[in-house]
């Protein structure tokens, strides 16, 4: 419970694919990781980060995850460093669970004053070689995608963005990658990437409808490698790691985003390796 009624944030996709036991973590080394030798900013990848980062600067967080054991070590690692954090149970392909799940947030937390739309999928990422054409994509996975990609923020939006008009203030802050940009050929490995153009397309309209009532919208683009357990592991990261991004410093930039000055608000930021340095 929030008593002593700090501003909240809350961080959808607190946790991260590529955490020691993350699901691509396990798909790409085919078993979870021992992650007692990396540094606590960078073992729950981005979420886990922007989560900390907030606490830090006097936030109560809330981090939401569709299973709570998933962020145990999360909620726990921020208490440890003396913040104050919660975890909300909330699965983005069902409007009832993100219904319920914010009304848990309202009663135990208050309306939230920074929403930080992290989720992400892996789905497509395990199809074979000779699978890498669209015809060959099952449906479910383009669902999945687009309820991720498309529906949850705009189900997510509905549910934070009226209180924040109403107060004259608050930050809706998406993390997005390089294919919200442009559109690519899926390679074995990838994620179906292309439906996130609906996250950067709907923080332009967002940015348009409610700027002038004191709201910040802004996709952030991150484009790279971003550290984590699972990733540092990586042949690529090993061989390579200054390609890999620090989630630390792009958690810096998501707080950034968040207090400048009305006068220079953006409706889009581009994170690439060479703004942030790897933290291996």
């Amino acid at each position: 419970m929030n008593t002593s009624r700090k501003p909240v944030a809350v961080v959808v996709g607190a946790t991260s694919k590529w955490q020691a036991d993350g699901r691509n973590t396990k798909l790409a080394h085919g078993k979870f990781l021992d992650d007692s030798d990396v540094p606590v900013g960078v073992r729950w990848g981005v979420g886990g980060a922007i989560a900390q980062k907030f606490a830090k600067e006097g936030f109560f967080v809330v981090l939401t995850t569709r299973a709570k054991a998933n962020a145990a070590g999360l909620e726990k690692a921020i208490k440890d460093q003396g913040g104050e954090a919660t975890t909300v149970e909330m699965d983005l392909v069902s409007r009832e669970s993100i219904t319920k799940a914010f009304a848990t947030i309202r009663k135990e937390a208050g309306d939230p004053d920074v929403l930080v739309y992290n989720a992400g999928y892996l789905e497509g990422r395990d199809l074979p070689p000779d699978k890498e054409l669209l015809e060959h994509v099952p449906v479910e996975i383009y669902e999945t995608a687009q309820h991720i990609a498309g529906r949850g923020p705009f189900l997510v939006a509905q549910e934070v963005l009226p209180a924040m008009r109403k107060k004259g203030a608050g930050s809706f802050l998406i993390s997005n990658n390089m294919f919200s940009l442009r559109g690519r050929k899926r390679l074995t490995g990838q994620s179906l990437y292309y439906p996130r153009t609906l996250m950067r397309t709907l923080a332009q309209v967002l940015t348009e409808e409610y700027s002038e009532h004191g709201v910040h919208v802004a996709n952030v683009v991150i484009d790279g490698l971003i550290d984590s357990p699972g990733t540092r592991a990586l042949p690529r990261a090993q061989k390579n790691p200054e390609i890999v991004m620090n989630p630390v410093s792009i958690a810096d930039a998501f707080y950034y985003l968040h207090t400048q000055d009305k006068s220079c608000w953006t409706h889009e930021l581009q994170l690439t390796q060479h703004a942030t340095k790897p933290s291996f």
